[in-house]
C-alpha cells in the first residue's frame, strides 16, 4: 500500500467490526468486491455475520465471522492476532461497531452511569483498543489505513442520546490523536454521517414514527435525502483507496442537513 497514492486492495487483510449489520456489512461486502480477504467482527449478530461472510466469498475473497466484544483488550488483541494468522496481514481496520440507548436528552436524570460505561466501552475504547493492536502488524509493512465510523452527532452534540453524543464527539479527537501517533505509515480518519436508513433507525424512533422522521431529515437536507449504508461504505473505500495525503480528517456526511434547505 502507498500512503502517497490510489491504492490496490486486492490481496489485503481488513478487519470490520460490527460487520454483521448495518455500514459495518456495506463495508465488508464493498471490500470483498474489491478483493480484500475480510474478517468480519460481530458481538451478537452470528447469524448476520455469517450471511456477511457468506456474500463475501462469493465475490471471491476470503471472509470469516468472527465474535468480539470490542470493549475488552484481550478480544481486541485475539481478533487482530487471528486475523493476522489467518492471512499472514492486517492492512485495514473499519471501526464500525457502535452502540447507544435511546434517551431524551432533556431527561438528564435518566442517563445512568453504567450508560456512559457501556457506550464509551464499545464506541470510543473499541477503536482505540483495535486500533492499537493492529498498528503493529500495519508498521511491520509500512503502511495502513484505518477508519473510523463516528457520526455528525460529534459536531452537533444531537443525536439518539447525550453519552452516545459524547462518545462520537470523543472519538473524532481519538481520530486526529491517533493519526498523528501512528503516521507516517498508518492513516487514521473518521467517517461522521448523520440519519443512516435501516435497522438503527428504525429501533429508535420506532416503526409507527420512522417514515415521519425520515421525510423530516430529509426536509431539512439540502440534498433532500438520507444517507444509506451503502453511502457511507463508499466514503470509507474513498478513505482507504484515494485518500492518500489525508490523515487525522473527521468527515462529515450529512447531505448538507447543517446548511438546511434554501427558503
Amino acid at each position: 500500500m502507498d500512503r502517497r497514492m490510489g491504492t490496490r486492495i486486492e490481496g489485503m487483510t481488513a478487519i470490520v467490526t460490527g460487520g454483521g449489520t448495518g455500514v459495518g456489512a456495506a463495508c465488508a461486502l464493498r471490500l470483498a468486491e474489491k478483493g480484500a480477504n475480510v474478517a468480519i467482527n460481530y458481538s451478537r449478530s452470528a447469524e448476520a455475520a455469517e450471511a456477511v461472510a457468506a456474500a463475501c466469498r462469493e465475490h471471491g475473497a476470503d471472509a470469516i465471522a468472527m465474535r468480539a466484544n470490542v470493549a475488552r483488550d484481550e478480544d481486541c488483541r485475539a481478533l487482530v492476532a487471528a486475523a493476522a494468522e489467518r492471512w499472514g496481514r492486517v492492512d485495514i481496520l473499519v471501526n464500525s461497531a457502535g452502540t447507544t440507548r435511546f434517551i431524551a436528552h432533556a431527561d438528564l436524570e435518566a442517563v445512568k452511569p453504567e450508560d456512559f460505561d457501556a457506550i464509551f466501552g464499545v464506541n470510543l475504547n473499541g477503536p482505540f483498543q483495535m486500533s492499537r493492536a493492529v498498528a503493529p502488524h500495519m508498521r511491520a509493512r509500512g503502511a495502513g489505513a484505518i477508519v473510523n465510523i463516528s457520526s455528525a452527532s460529534a459536531m452537533t452534540g444531537a443525536g439518539s442520546s447525550i453519552p452516545y453524543a459524547a462518545s462520537k464527539g470523543a472519538l473524532n479527537t481519538l481520530t486526529r490523536s491517533l493519526a498523528r501517533v501512528l503516521a507516517p505509515e498508518i492513516r487514521v480518519n473518521a467517517v461522521c454521517p448523520d440519519f443512516i436508513t435501516g435497522r438503527w433507525l428504525k429501533e429508535g424512533v420506532g416503526a409507527e414514527r420512522h417514515d415521519a422522521v425520515l421525510a423530516d431529515v430529509q426536509s431539512r437536507a439540502a440534498l433532500g435525502k438520507v444517507a444509506t449504508p451503502d453511502d457511507v461504505a463508499e466514503t470509507v473505500l474513498w478513505f482507504i483507496e484515494q485518500a492518500g495525503f489525508i490523515t487525522g480528517e473527521t468527515l462529515r456526511m450529512d447531505a448538507g442537513v447543517d446548511l438546511g434547505r434554501a427558503g
